[in-house]
Protein backbone atom coordinates (compact mmCIF):
# COMPACT_ATOMS: atom_id res chain seq x y z
CA UNK A 1 0.00 0.00 0.00
CA UNK A 2 1.55 3.36 -1.11
CA UNK A 3 1.78 6.57 0.96
CA UNK A 4 -1.23 9.20 -0.43
CA UNK A 5 0.36 11.17 -2.71
CA UNK A 6 3.43 8.84 -3.51
CA UNK A 7 2.29 8.18 -6.99
CA UNK A 8 1.95 11.86 -8.09
CA UNK A 9 5.02 12.48 -6.50
CA UNK A 10 6.83 10.73 -8.38
CA UNK A 11 5.25 10.90 -11.89
CA UNK A 12 5.91 14.26 -11.22
CA UNK A 13 9.63 14.44 -11.32
CA UNK A 14 9.69 11.34 -13.71
CA UNK A 15 9.10 11.22 -17.64
CA UNK A 16 6.62 8.64 -18.81
CA UNK A 17 9.96 7.15 -20.67
CA UNK A 18 11.41 7.11 -17.01
CA UNK A 19 9.13 5.92 -15.18
CA UNK A 20 9.16 3.05 -17.71
CA UNK A 21 12.58 2.11 -17.03
CA UNK A 22 12.61 2.54 -13.67
CA UNK A 23 9.45 0.14 -13.21
CA UNK A 24 11.50 -2.35 -15.41
CA UNK A 25 14.31 -2.46 -13.57
CA UNK A 26 12.13 -3.29 -10.16
CA UNK A 27 10.29 -5.82 -11.62
CA UNK A 28 13.83 -7.52 -13.40
CA UNK A 29 15.84 -7.06 -10.39
CA UNK A 30 15.10 -10.68 -8.45
CA UNK A 31 15.91 -12.35 -11.63
CA UNK A 32 18.98 -10.34 -12.83
CA UNK A 33 20.30 -10.68 -9.19
CA UNK A 34 19.33 -14.55 -8.95
CA UNK A 35 21.55 -15.07 -12.08
CA UNK A 36 24.34 -13.31 -11.10
CA UNK A 37 24.47 -14.79 -7.44
CA UNK A 38 23.39 -18.27 -8.52
CA UNK A 39 19.99 -18.89 -6.57
CA UNK A 40 18.35 -20.19 -9.42
CA UNK A 41 16.29 -23.93 -8.64
CA UNK A 42 18.11 -25.47 -11.61
CA UNK A 43 19.68 -24.75 -14.83
CA UNK A 44 20.89 -21.17 -14.02
CA UNK A 45 24.20 -21.89 -15.79
CA UNK A 46 22.47 -22.53 -18.97
CA UNK A 47 19.63 -19.75 -18.70
CA UNK A 48 21.88 -16.85 -17.36
CA UNK A 49 22.45 -15.83 -21.13
CA UNK A 50 18.81 -15.59 -21.47
CA UNK A 51 18.33 -13.29 -18.51
CA UNK A 52 21.23 -11.73 -19.29
CA UNK A 53 20.04 -10.27 -22.32
CA UNK A 54 17.48 -7.87 -20.97
CA UNK A 55 20.39 -6.22 -18.80
CA UNK A 56 20.67 -2.84 -20.16
CA UNK A 57 17.38 -2.87 -22.29
CA UNK A 58 15.30 0.24 -22.78
CA UNK A 59 11.56 -0.58 -22.67
CA UNK A 60 8.83 1.85 -24.08
CA UNK A 61 5.69 0.35 -23.50
CA UNK A 62 4.00 -2.11 -20.98
CA UNK A 63 1.58 -4.50 -22.44
CA UNK A 64 -1.02 -6.84 -20.16
CA UNK A 65 -1.49 -10.05 -22.32
CA UNK A 66 -3.57 -11.18 -19.34
CA UNK A 67 -7.63 -11.46 -19.79
CA UNK A 68 -10.03 -10.15 -17.28
CA UNK A 69 -10.72 -13.33 -15.33
CA UNK A 70 -14.70 -13.59 -14.13
CA UNK A 71 -16.72 -16.63 -12.92
CA UNK A 72 -18.25 -17.13 -17.19
CA UNK A 73 -14.80 -17.14 -18.26
CA UNK A 74 -15.11 -19.47 -21.13
CA UNK A 75 -13.21 -23.03 -20.35
CA UNK A 76 -12.20 -25.93 -21.79
CA UNK A 77 -14.46 -28.44 -20.18
CA UNK A 78 -17.31 -26.05 -20.62
CA UNK A 79 -19.07 -25.27 -17.08
CA UNK A 80 -17.59 -22.25 -14.67
CA UNK A 81 -14.12 -23.11 -13.23
CA UNK A 82 -14.21 -20.32 -10.60
CA UNK A 83 -16.29 -19.02 -7.56
CA UNK A 84 -16.02 -16.24 -5.98
CA UNK A 85 -17.44 -16.14 -2.62
CA UNK A 86 -17.35 -13.58 -0.02
CA UNK A 87 -16.68 -14.16 3.65
CA UNK A 88 -15.71 -10.60 5.01
CA UNK A 89 -17.28 -7.69 3.81
CA UNK A 90 -16.68 -3.83 4.47
CA UNK A 91 -20.05 -3.08 5.95
CA UNK A 92 -19.67 -4.93 8.79
CA UNK A 93 -16.42 -5.60 9.00
CA UNK A 94 -14.09 -2.94 8.11
CA UNK A 95 -12.69 -5.01 5.04
CA UNK A 96 -13.34 -7.09 2.23
CA UNK A 97 -11.76 -11.02 1.49
CA UNK A 98 -13.05 -13.02 -0.86
CA UNK A 99 -12.65 -16.97 -0.51
CA UNK A 100 -12.12 -18.12 -4.30
CA UNK A 101 -12.79 -21.77 -5.48
CA UNK A 102 -11.01 -22.61 -8.76
CA UNK A 103 -9.32 -24.92 -11.78
CA UNK A 104 -5.80 -24.40 -11.76
CA UNK A 105 -6.30 -24.17 -15.81
CA UNK A 106 -8.57 -21.25 -16.07
CA UNK A 107 -8.25 -18.05 -17.34
CA UNK A 108 -4.75 -16.73 -18.67
CA UNK A 109 -2.88 -19.32 -17.13
CA UNK A 110 0.43 -21.52 -17.30
CA UNK A 111 0.12 -25.31 -18.07
CA UNK A 112 3.52 -26.54 -15.48
CA UNK A 113 5.21 -29.76 -16.97
CA UNK A 114 3.34 -31.23 -14.86
CA UNK A 115 0.33 -30.70 -16.08
CA UNK A 116 1.34 -33.64 -18.46
CA UNK A 117 3.93 -35.68 -16.98
CA UNK A 118 4.44 -37.99 -13.97
CA UNK A 119 7.13 -36.00 -12.34
CA UNK A 120 8.43 -32.89 -14.00
CA UNK A 121 8.37 -29.62 -12.52
CA UNK A 122 5.34 -28.16 -10.65
CA UNK A 123 4.65 -24.33 -11.17
CA UNK A 124 6.28 -23.13 -8.15
CA UNK A 125 9.25 -25.25 -9.61
CA UNK A 126 10.37 -23.69 -12.40
CA UNK A 127 13.17 -21.67 -12.32
CA UNK A 128 12.79 -17.91 -12.35
CA UNK A 129 15.13 -17.07 -15.07
CA UNK A 130 13.02 -18.94 -17.35
CA UNK A 131 10.06 -16.79 -16.64
CA UNK A 132 11.92 -13.72 -18.11
CA UNK A 133 12.95 -14.33 -22.11
CA UNK A 134 12.07 -13.25 -25.51
CA UNK A 135 8.94 -13.13 -26.82
CA UNK A 136 8.63 -13.80 -30.48
CA UNK A 137 4.45 -13.44 -31.57
CA UNK A 138 3.85 -15.68 -34.73
CA UNK A 139 0.81 -13.76 -36.71
CA UNK A 140 -1.76 -16.66 -38.30
CA UNK A 141 -4.98 -14.73 -38.14
CA UNK A 142 -4.94 -15.09 -42.03
CA UNK A 143 -5.21 -18.60 -41.96
CA UNK A 144 -6.85 -19.22 -38.76
CA UNK A 145 -9.77 -16.84 -40.09
CA UNK A 146 -10.17 -19.22 -43.20
CA UNK A 147 -9.86 -22.27 -41.00
CA UNK A 148 -10.50 -22.84 -37.40
CA UNK A 149 -9.02 -26.24 -36.92
CA UNK A 150 -5.68 -23.91 -38.42
CA UNK A 151 -2.32 -24.85 -36.60
CA UNK A 152 1.20 -23.17 -36.27
CA UNK A 153 3.48 -25.48 -38.43
CA UNK A 154 7.25 -25.43 -38.99
CA UNK A 155 6.93 -23.37 -41.81
CA UNK A 156 5.16 -20.60 -40.33
CA UNK A 157 8.05 -20.54 -38.09
CA UNK A 158 10.49 -20.26 -40.83
CA UNK A 159 8.21 -17.87 -42.48
CA UNK A 160 8.61 -15.27 -39.43
CA UNK A 161 12.41 -16.74 -39.33
CA UNK A 162 12.66 -15.39 -43.33
CA UNK A 163 11.86 -11.65 -42.04
CA UNK A 164 12.42 -11.21 -38.55
CA UNK A 165 15.81 -13.49 -38.21
CA UNK A 166 15.98 -16.57 -35.71
CA UNK A 167 13.96 -17.12 -32.61
CA UNK A 168 15.78 -16.69 -29.70
CA UNK A 169 17.32 -19.37 -27.52
CA UNK A 170 14.79 -19.57 -24.44
CA UNK A 171 12.51 -17.45 -25.81
CA UNK A 172 8.61 -17.90 -25.84
CA UNK A 173 6.78 -18.25 -29.06
CA UNK A 174 3.49 -16.89 -29.20
CA UNK A 175 0.37 -17.71 -31.60
CA UNK A 176 -1.34 -14.78 -32.59
CA UNK A 177 -4.56 -16.38 -34.29
CA UNK A 178 -6.81 -13.69 -33.24
CA UNK A 179 -8.92 -15.89 -30.84
CA UNK A 180 -9.12 -13.28 -27.96
CA UNK A 181 -11.12 -11.18 -29.66
CA UNK A 182 -14.00 -14.03 -29.30
CA UNK A 183 -13.21 -14.26 -25.56
CA UNK A 184 -16.87 -13.38 -24.98
CA UNK A 185 -18.81 -15.25 -27.33
CA UNK A 186 -19.57 -18.97 -28.24
CA UNK A 187 -17.06 -18.91 -31.18
CA UNK A 188 -14.24 -19.22 -28.65
CA UNK A 189 -14.96 -22.82 -27.92
CA UNK A 190 -16.88 -22.81 -30.99
CA UNK A 191 -18.12 -26.29 -30.24
CA UNK A 192 -20.20 -28.07 -33.11
CA UNK A 193 -23.12 -30.36 -33.05
CA UNK A 194 -21.01 -33.06 -31.61
CA UNK A 195 -19.35 -31.48 -28.84
CA UNK A 196 -16.20 -30.72 -30.87
CA UNK A 197 -14.23 -27.70 -30.31
CA UNK A 198 -12.81 -25.95 -33.48
CA UNK A 199 -9.98 -23.43 -32.52
CA UNK A 200 -5.86 -22.88 -34.02
CA UNK A 201 -3.44 -24.14 -31.60
CA UNK A 202 0.39 -25.67 -31.96
CA UNK A 203 1.61 -28.61 -34.34
CA UNK A 204 3.20 -31.39 -32.91
CA UNK A 205 5.88 -30.92 -35.64
CA UNK A 206 6.01 -26.92 -34.85
CA UNK A 207 6.61 -27.88 -30.98
CA UNK A 208 9.52 -30.49 -32.26
CA UNK A 209 11.29 -27.99 -34.23
CA UNK A 210 11.67 -25.33 -31.09
CA UNK A 211 12.53 -28.01 -28.71
CA UNK A 212 15.17 -29.58 -31.27
CA UNK A 213 16.24 -26.85 -33.36
CA UNK A 214 15.83 -23.60 -31.32
CA UNK A 215 15.69 -24.46 -27.64
CA UNK A 216 12.90 -22.62 -26.79
CA UNK A 217 11.53 -22.71 -23.15
CA UNK A 218 7.59 -21.30 -23.35
CA UNK A 219 4.87 -21.19 -25.81
CA UNK A 220 1.78 -19.12 -25.33
CA UNK A 221 -1.68 -19.33 -27.42
CA UNK A 222 -4.59 -17.02 -27.66
CA UNK A 223 -7.02 -20.23 -27.27
CA UNK A 224 -8.27 -22.53 -24.56
CA UNK A 225 -5.71 -24.90 -25.91
CA UNK A 226 -1.85 -25.87 -27.25
CA UNK A 227 -3.25 -28.48 -29.20
CA UNK A 228 -6.32 -27.25 -31.77
CA UNK A 229 -9.72 -27.91 -30.40
CA UNK A 230 -10.47 -30.94 -32.40
CA UNK A 231 -7.04 -32.77 -30.87
CA UNK A 232 -8.26 -36.21 -29.01
CA UNK A 233 -4.44 -36.98 -28.16
CA UNK A 234 -3.19 -33.89 -26.80
CA UNK A 235 0.25 -34.62 -28.99
CA UNK A 236 1.25 -31.10 -28.21
CA UNK A 237 0.75 -31.25 -24.70
CA UNK A 238 2.89 -34.68 -23.91
CA UNK A 239 5.95 -33.83 -26.58
CA UNK A 240 5.81 -29.91 -24.95
CA UNK A 241 5.16 -30.17 -21.09
CA UNK A 242 7.55 -33.65 -20.53
CA UNK A 243 10.31 -31.81 -22.02
CA UNK A 244 10.50 -29.11 -18.87
CA UNK A 245 8.63 -26.75 -20.87
CA UNK A 246 5.66 -24.36 -19.96
CA UNK A 247 2.54 -23.57 -21.45
CA UNK A 248 0.26 -20.49 -21.73
CA UNK A 249 -3.19 -20.54 -22.52
CA UNK A 250 -6.14 -17.94 -23.05
CA UNK A 251 -3.30 -14.68 -23.38
CA UNK A 252 -4.39 -11.26 -24.47
CA UNK A 253 -3.76 -8.66 -26.31
CA UNK A 254 -1.35 -10.29 -28.78
CA UNK A 255 -1.75 -7.88 -31.15
CA UNK A 256 -0.82 -4.90 -29.11
CA UNK A 257 3.02 -6.27 -29.21
CA UNK A 258 5.26 -6.52 -32.41
CA UNK A 259 6.34 -10.27 -33.64
CA UNK A 260 9.76 -9.28 -31.92
CA UNK A 261 11.55 -6.92 -30.15
CA UNK A 262 9.61 -7.74 -26.60
CA UNK A 263 10.53 -9.06 -23.34
CA UNK A 264 8.26 -11.20 -21.63
CA UNK A 265 7.76 -11.05 -17.74
CA UNK A 266 5.70 -14.22 -16.80
CA UNK A 267 3.94 -13.99 -12.99
CA UNK A 268 2.74 -17.44 -12.62
CA UNK A 269 1.81 -19.18 -9.93
CA UNK A 270 4.42 -20.33 -6.63
CA UNK A 271 2.00 -23.19 -5.23
CA UNK A 272 3.36 -26.06 -3.74
CA UNK A 273 2.40 -29.01 -6.31
CA UNK A 274 0.40 -26.97 -8.88
CA UNK A 275 -0.01 -28.37 -12.28
CA UNK A 276 -0.19 -24.82 -13.20
CA UNK A 277 -2.40 -21.93 -13.09
CA UNK A 278 -3.88 -18.54 -13.31
CA UNK A 279 -0.77 -15.94 -14.20
CA UNK A 280 -0.29 -12.47 -15.24
CA UNK A 281 1.55 -11.84 -18.65
CA UNK A 282 3.38 -8.54 -18.96
CA UNK A 283 5.31 -7.38 -22.21
CA UNK A 284 7.83 -5.00 -22.04
CA UNK A 285 8.47 -3.68 -25.72
CA UNK A 286 12.23 -2.72 -26.74
CA UNK A 287 12.76 1.19 -27.15
CA UNK A 288 14.27 0.00 -29.90
CA UNK A 289 11.67 -1.22 -31.87
CA UNK A 290 10.41 0.17 -35.07
CA UNK A 291 7.94 -2.25 -35.50
CA UNK A 292 5.30 -0.85 -33.59
CA UNK A 293 3.02 2.14 -32.92
CA UNK A 294 4.51 4.54 -29.27
CA UNK A 295 0.91 3.74 -26.95
CA UNK A 296 0.01 3.14 -23.64
CA UNK A 297 -0.91 -0.51 -25.18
Amino acid sequence: MCVPGTREAVLGKLSRRDFLKAATAATLATAISQVATGTLLANEDEDEGVVARVVGRRFRKVVDLTHVMTPDFPTYFGPPQLQIEPIFTYDPNGFNINRWILNEHTGTHMDAPLHFSAAEWSADEIPISRLVLPLAVVDIRAKAAQNPDAQVTPEDLRAWERRYGRIPKGACVAMQSGWAEKVRTPEFRNADANGVMHFPGFHVEAVDFLIEERSVYGIAVDTLSLDYGPSADFVTHYRWLPTNRWGMENVANLDKVPPRGSTLVVGGPKIAGATGGMSRLIALVHEDDEDDEDDDG
